[in-house]
């Protein structure tokens, strides 16, 4: 079987070494060298192409992995229209990683899969109509709504270094999270198997206050715990798009994830997922 992975980056990277894996032929459309290295290194043929811009010529493919964001700006996503019209066949399977955000702020409530979209921001409503594009495209389509994606090289420890503040939680929502390698495992699974529905939540299905995680790193990288500052003093010193984060507040459930794939998170505790990117990521000097 042949996988096209569209927006190869870190997650990609991961789906493309297990369809390696498996036998597939697998390639990776990025849009940078370095990137197209990355994807050569665990076999892959990589595909350096602007989405916006260059002519696109396919193919078909067996297994469609879409991970490349919308356009910044625009009410469609634009990318995925292209993409998707540049496709010779309806794949067997296809695989959207979508946000969260769609559901906009849910007051700090638990919302499943049935919740309906509510996407509050500009980037999160291109989203919804990403949503909607792949869904018309291919009926069989899986969505994973993910949110903060963690991992290697994506932890905030630089912020920490900086002592840079956060929000104070009583002033803040909940947050939710996913390993990256979770994340991957659970798009590769999405394209290799049936499921019974289309849309998942792709967290790991335990929230918190977005200072336990802070201080939680903090302790483990021996440094102080970031400042806390007050909404009102956010507004003045956050920008717009991180603002817009922290206006939403909601507590993710994986139950449908969990029953219909069987699925067992390798980081459902966050401590452990920490602990394991901070071995695979140098720590402070």
């Amino acid at each position: 079987m042949h996988s096209l992975i569209v927006g190869c980056g870190d997650t990609g990277v991961r789906v493309a070494a297990r369809a390696v894996a498996a036998g597939d032929s697998v390639t990776g459309v990025v849009r940078s060298s370095a990137s197209a290295a990355r994807v050569r290194g665990v076999g892959a043929t990589a595909r350096v192409l602007d989405l916006d811009t260059d002519t696109l010529d396919l193919g078909a493919c067996d297994r469609l992995f879409y991970f490349a964001p919308p356009q910044r700006e625009g009410a469609s996503d634009t990318r995925m229209a292209r993409v998707l019209a540049a496709l010779d066949s309806t794949p067997a399977y296809t695989v959207y990683i979508s946000t969260s955000g769609v559901y906009g702020d849910c007051g700090g409530d638990w919302v499943d899969e049935t919740r309906p979209v509510n996407a509050e921001s500009e980037r999160a409503k291109r989203r919804v109509d990403a949503e909607r594009q792949i869904l018309a495209f291919a009926r069989e389509a899986r969505i994973l709504r993910a949110p903060g994606i963690y991992g290697p090289n994506r932890l905030p420890i630089e912020r920490l270094r900086d002592a840079t503040p956060i929000l104070d939680d009583a002033d803040g929502g909940w947050s939710n999270r996913i390993h990256i390698d979770d994340l991957a495992a659970i798009a590769w699974l999405a394209g290799s198997q049936s499921l019974s529905h289309n849309v998942y939540n792709a967290s790991d299905g335990h929230p918190t206050g977005l200072g336990v995680y802070y201080d939680t790193l903090a302790h483990m990288l021996d440094v102080e715990p970031p400042p806390r500052i007050s909404w009102a003093e956010a507004e003045q010193r956050f920008s717009a798009m991180r603002l817009s984060f922290l206006r939403e507040s909601r507590r993710l459930s994986n139950q449908r994830l969990r029953e219909d794939s069987g699925y067992e998170f390798a980081f459902a505790d966050f401590h452990d997922g920490l602990a394991a990117s901070l071995k695979a990521e140098p720590p402070l000097d």
